[in-house]
């Protein structure tokens, strides 16, 4: 073999040597570093005067060249050695180029980045501060207070200046000030009052915005502006302590006072026909739309006003009562008190064709499993209203339970919008919902106050013919819509009579946990009614024959399903065990 060529570095290859063979030792995964390494130096023809040099050989980082540099140091002072000065320039000629790349002399400079001119989020803290303190007269010397300064901001704003957004977190979007103070955007003159003034480059920042905002205007106005009601950008806290449906659960359930309202009619074909009325006409401008909210639609136990004066400070005046059915609803109002009942209907009120049902993203996991999805969606289906929203609140989650359900929440949302088809609309927190609801308000406004409401007479009305009777009307009319009195409304919903043999045989079949609608509805396609569903397990006859029959019945038919519907043999034995005498 031909001797090995000799090193320029034996020194400092022969620590990189110690440093492979203790890693081969100890079976490091810093093994195939220590060779690279190894191997760079040992190829290189270069003599180095100092260990930070060897950054220009592949494998070498600064790491390694400081552990090297230490070995050196200690090796100095054992031998009564000079340690090398650090060189100023750490290129070594030949080096550079070995990747490929230039020489460091070569090498254009960098260019410096401009530094970006500071701009705050649209509707951010540092945004509202900025826009309210803007509304001063630029070389003011009166400033405003913090409490001032919050009232002019809030509307600017989509998080609170006052409540922080979860309970368990103290910041709000006063702690932007922070940011700003740091800046040098807003100056703070302490005293007994703190005031707060705009610098210069705080006026710039505010005049940037302003012409963005308006090109017209190149700076705020100087008026101070009132707090603008249609301004939907106030965010209330996040709900954290109260569970809506659980809570809902819960309570006791009173007695209607609508209950008698319509009548329950009996179940043969007759009582179902569709009956011939004249409608009553609600002539616009002789009713006003309002939001109605449920009262059990709080914040938190000890802040059960919070979103009824949320919305009033947007402009929407709630009336809050307690909903048969759905957390909010839009109502026709009428003006004249009397007009719906010398007219053949009750009350002053129309129900119009929007309900919503609001879900936090913990409350929603928990229907789901416990089966109150399942039993809520077929109410608000049964209860005739043409477009039903389903609010989801993501509210922040522990991010293990959230990974460990996020299938079966897109599957709930999923079915939500493909087999129901309610609309869904997703929100972040409580403000977010509240600023829909606005946006809902004012849109229907429009909608129904420029057009006459037609109103069916609540006298030709019975739970068995409500729904065919809409059903048949809006196939004839699909152009025209037929509401019906809130009274008559809360009736419908509060009654069980509603609910024909095959509506109470899914809600059944719908108590077995894994039992999805698509399944229930399979199941009753085969087995019309209830009886036939148990007669169909006596026919599998007696004995340990006949007991497995019945527990492989369900899934004999349905096993061979695509999806969602297929029912398992585990599934199949658990049907059984409640429907069949196992």
């Amino acid at each position: 073999m031909p001797p090995e060529e000799p090193c320029a570095n034996p020194l400092l290859l022969g620590w990189v040597q110690e440093w492979v063979d203790l890693a081969r030792e100890r079976n490091s995964k810093g093994l195939s570093t220590y060779r690279k390494a190894y191997a760079a130096l040992k190829a290189c023809p270069v003599t180095f005067q100092h260990p930070s040099q060897l950054e220009q050989l592949k494998g070498f980082g600064p790491t390694l060249c400081k552990r090297l540099t230490e070995k050196l140091e200690k090796h100095c002072r054992e031998n009564g050695l000079p340690m090398p000065k650090r060189p100023r320039r750490s290129t070594i000629p030949g080096l550079a180029n070995q990747d490929g790349e230039q020489d460091a002399e070569e090498r254009p400079p960098k260019r410096q980045r401009k530094a970006r001119p500071y701009v705050p989020t649209l509707r951010s803290g540092p945004y509202a501060i900025i826009m309210a303190l803007a509304t001063l007269e630029e070389g003011s010397r009166t400033g405003m207070k913090k409490e001032e300064l919050i009232e002019v901001a809030q509307p600017h704003c989509d998080a609170s200046f006052t409540a922080p957004p979860d309970p368990s977190s103290y910041y709000t979007a006063w702690s932007s000030m922070k940011t700003l103070l740091e800046k040098d955007l807003v100056y703070e003159k302490r005293g007994p009052t703190r005031r707060y003034f705009l610098t210069e480059e705080g006026w710039e920042v505010a005049q940037r915005i302003q012409h963005t905002l308006n090109p017209n205007q190149p700076r705020p106005a100087p008026s101070r502006p009132e707090p603008e009601i249609q301004e939907i950008g106030q965010a209330p806290p996040r709900p954290i302590t109260r569970s809506p449906s659980l809570e809902i659960q819960d309570r006791p359930k009173e007695d209607s006072s609508y209950v008698d309202v319509v009548t329950s009619g009996d179940s043969t074909s007759a009582s179902s026909e569709i009956p011939n009325f004249r409608p009553i006409r609600l002539a616009p401008g002789y009713f006003e739309v309002q939001l109605v909210l449920d009262v059990r639609e709080v914040r938190a136990k000890t802040d059960r006003d919070y979103m009824q004066n949320e919305l009033s400070k947007k402009g929407v005046n709630p009336i809050m009562r307690s909903l048969e059915l759905g957390d909010a609803l839009w109502i026709a109002k009428c003006k004249d008190a009397n007009f719906l009942s010398r007219h053949g209907a009750e009350g002053d009120e129309v129900v119009l064709d929007y309900i919503v049902e609001r879900k936090r993203l913990d409350d929603l996991i928990g229907s789901v499993k416990d089966g109150r999805f399942h039993e809520q969606k077929f109410r608000l289906k049964r209860s005739g209203v043409k477009n039903v929203v389903y609010i989801v609140e993501e509210i922040a989650m522990d991010s293990e339970t959230l990974d460990r359900r996020a299938e079966m929440v897109q599957s709930a949302i999923a079915s939500t919008q493909m087999v129901n088809g309610f609309f869904v609309k997703k929100t972040q927190k409580m403000d977010d919902t509240i600023r829909y609801l606005t946006r809902m308000t004012m849109l229907l406004k429009k909608q129904y106050e420029s057009k006459p409401l037609l109103v069916i007479p609540t006298e030709v009305l019975t739970a068995q013919n409500y729904l065919p009777l809409l059903e048949h009307l809006r196939t004839k009319e699909p152009s025209t819509g037929h509401y019906i009195s809130y009274p008559a409304f809360a009736s419908l919903a509060s009654k069980s009579d509603m609910m024909t043999l095959r509506d109470l045989y899914l809600k059944m079949l719908m108590c077995t946990r894994q039992v999805s609608g698509e399944k229930a509805l399979e199941i009753q396609k085969r087995w019309k009614t209830p009886y036939d569903f148990v007669k169909a397990f006596e026919n599998c006859g007696d004995g340990e024959t006949g007991k497995k029959r019945k527990q492989e019945m369900v899934s004999g038919q349905m096993g061979n399903l695509f999806g969602r519907k297929r029912i398992t043999k585990p599934l199949s034995q658990k049907i059984a065990e409640i429907w069949a005498d196992t």
